[in-house]
């Protein structure tokens, strides 16, 4: 396994799994995560429980990983209303970009062509492209449809590694909160 053209400070470790020198687990932040994180607290129980969860996790363990978006999210993020939109974009200011090259576009379109995602999902095949091409370890997300969705995982990982990648745990900041 090559190491992750984007990090110059990767060292392999047993399993083939890519860590950084600062032993940080490399992690790729989805657009609901931003969304649910600067949002106006919801009535809804559910998405209110997200939303706190999402801010745990933003203020206890965010520090504990490398965090990543890429031009997908940051398009994602500037729909919709003007002022969230801000909120949104603010939050991930200082977060380095994932490049969404020609590897990045082949395993999206591969992705699609398999029907491993709908097509109208083809941002989330996106999402997850980037973060198998680019090595993380992690894909955060609060999408349960197309992307932290059990029965999508085996496809999802099959697809990738046929076309030589690793994809990464996608899962949701309830998953990562720690102990």
């Amino acid at each position: 396994m090559e190491k992750p053209a984007h990090d110059p400070d990767a060292i392999a470790l047993e399993g083939a799994l890519w860590y950084t020198v600062d032993m940080k687990p490399l992690l790729y932040l989805e657009t609901t995560i931003p969304s649910y994180l600067t949002s106006k607290p919801s009535r809804d129980l559910i998405v209110a429980g997200r939303q706190q969860i999402t801010l745990d996790w933003w203020h206890k363990r965010r520090d504990d990983f490398r965090v990543f978006v890429s031009q997908i999210v940051l398009d994602e993020a500037r729909e919709g209303d003007r002022q969230a939109a801000a909120a949104r974009l603010s939050a991930m200011d200082a977060l380095p970009l994932l490049a969404v090259n020609e590897e990045v576009i082949s395993l999206t379109r591969m992705l699609l062509r398999k029907k491993v995602l709908p097509k109208k999902a083809a941002r989330d095949a996106g999402h997850i492209a980037v973060s198998a091409v680019h090595g993380m370890h992690f894909l955060l997300t609060w999408n349960c449809t197309h992307l932290a969705n059990a029965e999508i995982f085996e496809p999802v990982g099959a697809a990738c590694a046929s076309e030589g990648y690793r994809c990464p745990i996608i899962c949701t900041p309830a998953e990562l909160l720690g102990e």
